[in-house]
């Protein structure tokens, strides 16, 4: 048996597979030619729906010859085939993780890592060290806090950085990423002050007073890390060397063969960065760019700003193809964009409802701007308000012919699950963090109240209603391990997923997000040769086990690179 390239591949989202035709000619070229290497006495799971098992597999010019049978392999192995005898392990296609910041997470471009403290002194000691060993930085960057400790200390979270430090600008990214903790000279330098209006998409922490405390959420912080950065100066290179040196070997080490920046910073010179790394032949594994869609932008300079940027070039490892937008916040800090009010008001907003970074009508406008020209757009929905909007927007304004994403998808109304299915939305889970399993639900009650915080995540009830089903890590807010995601996936009830399911997420469904399924996903003829090796068959493993799967060898392009 063959198993042949796809021509316009969408993946089986309930079985987790792709089904192609026969390209004749091709195969027939290629079938009297020997193969470079060969894989055989293998558990082969291609991800296809026709012949989702083979035994054996042949490589040449970094494309796939054959997958099948030991009896069918035999006439692609020559005087010169290297034979690889697996002993019965296991080959998957390349794995892929469609939400990932992998700029960000390895660089070096913050000075500190904040733990959390119960007392003021704990940070203090922190910011002391990291101004003493930093002292010619001109803004200090730090990453790692939780403002829930920190509000509920007996000192404003401003003036616990003042005390130490009042003479240098400091600002510090919590863990999610969705708020800043920073310094009175950091809000001199970003101009915010107790008159201060929010932002589009963010916050300012306030006292009982009115006056600024310290914590900018969402955008407001945003706003104020990118005057850091730049301020910095070096970001670029730091950026570059966390990523060479760090990111994509760690990336292959876990069999990740492609991934989706999901939030570049190009006003920052993150764009730059990736260009380089392409222009330089670094880049071992295939990606795919989210340009960050500036939410205090001019719509029409960002419109032009971002058309300009879009670049798909054949055979190149590096893509900028999509556009990366938040419709809301998150959940812990009431900015997840919400149907009903919260039970708790953290922020005296009117409504308690969250807020938008884009509305439904500027995401509808930049939709049918950008879309003509090839963009696909990866949206960050987390609240049913979010999500609710983002797909009317989609229903809106979308030619039907885009691949676009919701991705984290936490809260969902039911009446929304089929929607996705009917627009061709794909739906994008992080379920690797602990923080999404079902054990840890009942600690969004006191926010949501037990019905809306009751199948947080419900990545069954989207496949039950027809939905295609990526799976991501959204590193380094969870594991970027994608065995954790499987595990995790497979074994979260009553929102749990098949093996074959959780798979596909990461393979076949995933490289048709970043439109790819053509060339690789599954493991057919013809497809580049991205694939990976296991010890062991993951149909044969328990869920713990799978967590802890380690891949012994990971190819791209028919080359190791681990």
């Amino acid at each position: 048996m063959i198993i042949t390239l796809t021509a316009a591949a969408l993946s089986c989202t309930l079985s987790g597979c792709a089904e192609s035709p026969l390209m004749t000619e091709e195969l027939q070229s290629i079938a009297t030619q020997h193969a470079e290497q060969v894989f055989s006495n293998a558990a082969i799971y291609t991800v296809t729906k026709s012949h989702p098992w083979a035994q054996a597999m042949a490589i040449k010019n970094g494309k796939i010859m054959y997958v099948g049978s030991m009896d069918g392999i035999q006439s692609y192995i020559g005087d010169n085939t290297r034979v690889h005898d697996l002993k019965g392990k296991m080959i998957l296609p390349g794995l892929h993780d469609v939400h990932i910041h992998p700029l960000e997470s390895a660089s070096n471009a913050t000075h500190f890592t904040v733990s959390q403290y119960d007392t003021v002194a704990g940070y203090q000691d922190v910011l002391v060290r990291a101004a003493t060993e930093h002292p010619d930085a001109k803004w200090l960057i730090g990453y790692g806090h939780n403002i829930d400790t920190l509000l509920e200390l007996a000192i404003p979270p401003k003036m616990l950085i003042d005390e130490v430090i009042a003479n240098r600008p400091v600002v510090i990214m919590e863990q999610t990423s969705h708020s800043m903790w920073v310094n009175t000279k950091a809000l001199e330098f970003a101009n915010i002050h107790a008159q201060s209006r929010d932002p589009i998409g963010g916050v300012i922490g306030r006292d009982e007073l009115g006056d600024t405390d310290g914590i900018l959420y969402d955008n407001a912080g945003n706003i104020v890390m990118d005057l850091a950065m730049q301020a910095q100066g070096d970001e670029k290179l730091k950026n570059y060397d966390g990523f060479v040196e760090y990111t994509q070997p760690t990336l292959l080490k876990h069999g990740i063969t492609s991934i989706s920046d999901a939030r570049v910073y190009w006003q920052r010179g993150q764009l730059d960065t990736w260009q380089q790394l392409q222009a330089d032949g670094a880049l071992q594994v295939r990606v795919s760019l989210g340009l960050w869609a500036y939410p205090q932008a001019n719509d029409e300079r960002q419109i032009r700003a971002l058309k300009s940027m879009y670049n798909v070039t054949p055979d190149s490892m590096l893509k900028i193809d999509q556009i990366k937008f938040y419709m809301d916040g998150i959940l812990i800090n009431t900015t997840a964009a919400m149907k009903a009010p919260y039970h708790i008001d953290l922020l005296a907003r009117s409504e308690n409802r969250g807020l938008n970074y884009f509305t439904q009508a500027r995401l509808e406008k930049y939709l049918k701007a950008l879309e003509p020209s090839g963009f696909d757009f990866n949206i960050h929905a987390i609240g049913d308000r979010g999500v609710h909007e983002a797909l009317n927007a989609i229903s809106t304004a979308s030619n039907g012919k885009a691949r676009h994403r919701l991705t984290h998808v936490e809260v969902i109304d039911p009446s929304d699950y089929k929607k996705f299915a009917e627009l061709g939305v794909i739906a994008d889970a992080q379920v690797a963090g602990e923080f999404a399993q079902p054990s840890h639900w009942q600690e969004m009650q006191p926010l949501l109240g037990r019905k809306r915080a009751g199948s947080l995540v419900p990545i069954k009830g989207l496949l039950d209603h027809g939905a295609m089903l990526t799976l991501s890590s959204d590193w380094n807010v969870s594991t970027l391990n994608p065995f954790v995601g499987i595990a995790n996936a497979i074994s979260r009830q009553p929102e749990a997923i098949s093996l074959a399911q959780a798979i596909a997420a990461y393979t076949i469904n995933a490289a048709y997000a970043m439109r790819q399924d053509d060339i690789v996903g599954s493991l057919e003829a013809g497809k580049q040769a991205d694939f990976i090796i296991l010890q062991n068959n993951l149909f044969e493993l328990t869920a713990e086990e799978i967590k802890a799967t380690k891949v012994e060898q990971t190819w791209v392009n028919g080359k190791r690179r681990n």
